[in-house]
């Protein structure tokens, strides 16, 4: 359940819809980090993706707007070296911090894990189900008017891209999962979360010690 206290504080800005169109993103999120890696600057970066369509996307405006929202995306960590992860570390670290700087760029991420996925795991509840996902989504609607005017096909799109999310790091083994796998964060990711004095987030990626 979505709730207003230190667990959403970091996230105080207003819920977006924009993940029906910013998804995971993970082969845009590590082309642009090599980029940034490689030592370019983010408007370097943004027209080196836009002149070579490094995302082969069929209009020039879908790609810059998405080489900008993978910039954002990786500013929002606040942290070059993770950055420098997403770039060079095995895909399954890479993946996992694109979540984290998923759930720093979205509120709706943001909470979504904290209290819903950091919840089963905290709880040791291993049982998971598209109701787990419906809930989160009606109590955001009873709480939040921006959400509550938002259209059904956006939620339905947005409960796909948060399935999809878990999916892709190994959190489901599928979309029709019944249950949660029991992830292990990465140490490099631990350490960041650690050092930022993030720890209120370590429950997302089942740490607790």
């Amino acid at each position: 359940m979505p709730q207003k206290n230190a667990m959403s504080s970091k996230k105080a800005d207003s819920y977006s819809a924009v993940i029906t169109r910013e998804q995971f993103l993970f082969y845009e999120m590590r082309t642009t980090a090599r980029l940034i890696n490689e030592g370019s600057d983010k408007n370097k970066v943004i027209e080196r993706i836009v002149s070579d369509n490094l995302f082969q996307y069929p209009t020039e405006k879908s790609v810059r707007r998405m080489a900008l929202a993978c910039v954002r995306r990786l500013e929002s960590m606040k942290d070059d070296t993770l950055v420098a992860a997403i770039a060079v570390q095995p895909s399954d670290v890479a993946k996992q911090i694109c979540l984290y700087a998923m759930m720093c760029q979205y509120r709706l991420v943001w909470d979504f894990m904290l209290t819903v996925i950091g919840g089963k795991y905290r709880k040791l509840d291993s049982s998971f189900s598209k109701m787990d996902i419906n809930v989160f989504f009606m109590q955001l609607q009873e709480q939040d008017d921006q959400v509550a005017s938002w259209s059904d096909s956006t939620i339905t799109k947005m409960k796909q891209v948060l399935a999809k999310m878990l999916v892709e790091n190994e959190y489901l083994d599928s979309t029709d999962a019944n249950h949660l796998n029991p992830v292990l964060i990465s140490p490099l990711l631990e350490n960041a979360i650690r050092e930022d004095g993030q720890e209120i987030v370590l429950p997302a990626f089942n740490c607790f010690t």
